[in-house]
């Protein structure tokens, strides 16, 4: 008896060390495939969000500030990424940027600095969400050189993230909580809670 009970204790023992817990197979995430045109649409997304949330956030009255003299103001940053996004936009379609006559330093309402944003997103949306492995290696014309085309939507991603961290600064310093702050916060959040249950 007491050696049957010895096997059976070492059978369970074996089977858990084969299959593992029950609750580890149901939770194991299936294997995802991470593509560079998949990627590089999901981190132009996610910038964009952050950029088009940041610049709702800032009240209408601090379009202007400027935390010292020598720097762009909130306003002038966002419509700097929005201009500068059609103007890679425009070398991924192949034509000449629609808005090359815009000037970061015009004063413009929140209203307009908005729309000229969310145009350059619309502009830029489909022909990042166009991009394929294949395209990605394509050759377009920047100047007198070319380029990939997988570059742009990568200089698109880096020049948001580096004007997002300046704008997300300037929010700070006026007690607004940046929205990717909110996001990860919201997380943190949201695990914690998963984690009680």
């Amino acid at each position: 008896m007491h050696n049957l009970r010895t096997i059976h204790l070492f059978v369970f023992a074996a089977a858990l060390i084969v299959s593992g817990p029950a609750s580890a197979q149901q939770t194991e995430p299936a294997a995802k495939t991470y593509t560079l045109s998949g990627e590089a649409l999901r981190g132009y997304q996610n910038v964009q969000s952050n950029l088009a949330e940041a610049a709702e956030k800032m009240p209408e009255q601090h379009y202007g500030f400027k935390p010292v003299p020598e720097v762009k103001s909130f306003g002038q940053h966002v419509a700097h990424i929005a201009i500068s996004q059609y103007g890679l936009c425009s070398r991924l379609k192949g034509e000449a940027n629609p808005k090359k006559d815009e000037k970061e330093e015009t004063t413009r309402s929140k209203a307009d600095t908005l729309a000229l944003l969310k145009g350059s997103s619309a502009y830029c949306e489909p022909l990042v969400t166009g991009l394929t492995e294949a395209s990605l290696t394509e050759l377009v014309p920047m100047g007198k050189d070319k380029v990939s085309k997988g570059l742009i939507p990568l200089g698109l991603i880096t020049h948001a993230d580096e004007v997002y961290g300046s704008i997300a600064v300037y929010l700070r310093l006026k007690g607004i909580v940046p929205p990717s702050t909110e996001k990860a916060n919201q997380m943190k959040q949201d695990q914690t809670k998963k984690s009680s249950q």
